[in-house]
């Protein structure tokens, strides 16, 4: 997909520039694929705001999409058509199986209608189709992938994102994520080969306040903008920039303060993503 410009008709449009969505499917979802959605609106179980600047936004219904692809596993499926989704920000296709079942699953780049995807250990390494990464060759371009076996895939799994797999070794597969971050994976986790689709996403500007309300963003209130009572940040006559090192509306560092603290998968990583690139 392409990005799309407008004639500045009005201030907002001047500067609006979105995805061309016109190749893809215009009508409905499958209703028997989708599923009604509540909104939080960044609150939890007690009513308590834990995520702030959240809520409104146009209503949205839910796509099940296949994350583990293993319910149809050596069927051919052939691709129907590519669709919009408005809780992600990739594309996803409409598949059907040749035991005539269908199913959502994400469409990655170069997957169009008509083609045919499969999930299988012998699959041929195009777009769209999902094998173990035992069985994936080194240096393939690879997305969705799971990190606990049938647990269903967790990473690249963004508009346009992709990780490469780079080594095996002792049932055990080395994935160079995006971020440069380098990790082991077990060989028997699924991966679906290409990168996922909408590559243009992040070179989206949304043009005016109001496109960012539909998508249920609230304004963002700097701390330094706010009183003492309502953020370390706040106060000083006139502009100050808080004084202090950067922190949370609750003093906790931020704004490169590292937050990560999960011993149990250290392990996993080889190199981190921060860590110098050689």
């Amino acid at each position: 997909m392409s990005l799309k410009n407008f004639n500045p008709t009005t201030p907002s449009l001047r500067g609006t520039v979105l995805i061309d969505r016109s190749g893809l499917w215009k009508g409905k979802p499958v209703k028997g694929l989708t599923e009604g959605k509540s909104h939080s609106g960044g609150r939890n179980n007690h009513g308590r705001i834990t995520v702030r600047f959240r809520g409104g936004g146009h209503k949205q219904s839910y796509r099940i999409v296949d994350f583990k692809r293993r319910a149809n596993w050596g069927i051919p499926a052939t691709v129907e058509r590519i669709e919009y989704d408005p809780n992600r920000t990739a594309f996803i296709a409409l598949v059907k199986y040749a035991n005539n079942e269908i199913a959502y699953i994400l469409a990655p780049q170069r997957l169009k209608v008509g083609d045919t995807v499969v999930a299988s250990d012998k699959a041929d390494i195009k777009p769209g189709n999902a094998m173990p990464l035992g069985a994936i060759p080194v240096g393939t371009v690879i997305h969705n992938i799971e990190l606990k076996p049938g647990a269903g895939a967790k990473v690249a799994r963004s508009a346009g994102t992709f990780a490469q797999l780079v080594g095996k070794d002792a049932g055990l597969a080395q994935v160079k994520l995006m971020s440069g971050e380098l990790r082991t994976v077990r060989s028997e986790c699924l991966a679906s080969i290409g990168a996922v689709s909408n590559p243009d996403n992040s070179n989206q500007d949304l043009g005016k306040a109001g496109r960012s309300r539909w998508l249920g963003r609230k304004p963002h209130n700097r701390g330094v903008t706010m009183n003492p009572v309502d953020h370390p940040h706040g106060g000083g006559e006139g502009r100050t920039s808080g004084g202090r090192h950067p922190v949370t509306p609750w003093g906790k560092p931020t704004k490169g303060a590292k937050t990560r603290n999960n011993k149990r998968t250290d392990r996993q990583i080889v190199r981190r993503r921060n860590a110098t690139k050689g």
